[in-house]
């Protein structure tokens, strides 16, 4: 395993426990090359641009398309937040700004419960 995959609280889980079997599949392969890939491709993960350090894994089944965001901590440990169904050609600002403020959540608590980072 190249990288571990954890869950910050239940937004990964609820967006996951929303999605019928099929889907659940393919995001677990995803999350499988994510885990065990060196190189991932761009296909199914990329830096979201303008942002610090916040990525996107890609998800497509049939004509539908998924992302969930994530961020590094410690090099290879990989936190999975937010994700959500993709219904415009654009990723909405709503959901990077969510990502984006549970990234920041996740480092306070870890400052506090650790100290400094």
């Amino acid at each position: 395993m190249i990288r571990k995959i954890v869950f910050y609280k239940d937004y990964f889980i609820d967006f996951y426990s929303k999605q019928n079997e099929n889907i659940q599949e393919k995001i677990e392969y995803v999350l499988k090359l994510v885990r065990q890939t060196e190189r991932i491709p761009k296909k199914f993960f990329s830096h979201l641009s303008s942002t610090d350090g916040l990525y996107e894994i890609r998800i497509e089944y049939q004509s539908n398309i998924y992302r969930i965001f994530c961020f590094f901590d410690e090099g290879r440990l990989v936190i999975l937040i937010n994700g959500f169904q993709k219904k415009t050609q654009k990723t909405p600002k709503k959901e990077i700004e969510l990502a984006l403020n549970l990234k920041k959540d996740y480092f306070n608590q870890k400052k506090r419960r650790y100290g400094k980072i």
